[in-house]
């Protein structure tokens, strides 16, 4: 009788269960409104250092030396980017360029600050994509011994461009002295 029972049982909640109504269906997901395009964010001025410039931290990148057909060059930047600074010994034109990537809108000229010396010159841009400011320089020029052997670092500002605070590595030298020997084979005809 038990097993009848609970046979029947089964047998009624069975029954019932197939009386329950479908659940509705869902309802159709209504279109997304159209993404609106954010504004770019607003240009981000450059930080503002304060205190003694030797103690502002470094530009972060790292020098290499190369040469080619128009002579020797150090590169500063990081890897896989545009060089933020570039030293060239340009032999046809017997100069150093001192370039540093971007273009300023401000009137202020090229400083250059190193632990001996102090300069401001006149920067003429480069032309070209990116856009670099440079300033030509005599091999001989004192300032280029100032920024190969400033103590650990020196600047390059630029009107309203970030100031870059770059190593005084050998790189720099390298170019300056290939520059060098290049005037004076010049001058004695070798």
């Amino acid at each position: 009788m038990r097993c009848c029972y609970s046979l029947s049982l089964s047998l009624a909640l069975l029954l019932t269960a197939g009386c329950v109504p479908a659940p509705p269906p869902e309802p159709a997901a209504l279109p997304r409104p159209a993404a609106v395009p954010l504004p770019p964010p607003p240009p981000v001025p450059p930080p503002m250092l304060a205190g003694d410039w030797r103690d502002w931290p470094l530009t972060p990148g790292t020098w290499v030396y190369r040469q080619d057909a128009r002579g020797s060059i150090a590169l500063f930047g990081t890897s896989g980017a545009d060089a933020a600074v570039t030293l060239r010994c340009d032999r046809a034109a017997g100069r150093v360029f001192l370039s540093r990537k971007g273009a300023s809108s401000g009137t202020r000229p090229f400083v250059l600050r190193t632990t001996s010396m102090v300069r401001s010159a006149a920067s003429q841009p480069t032309g070209g994509t990116p856009a670099y400011m440079a300033i030509a320089l005599h091999p001989s020029d004192r300032l280029l011994d100032a920024i190969a052997y400033s103590r650990g670092r020196f600047v390059l500002e630029a009107g309203d461009l970030a100031p870059l605070v770059v190593p005084a590595w050998a790189e720099i030298a390298r170019v300056i002295e290939d520059c060098r020997d290049d005037a004076s084979g010049a001058a004695t005809g070798r």
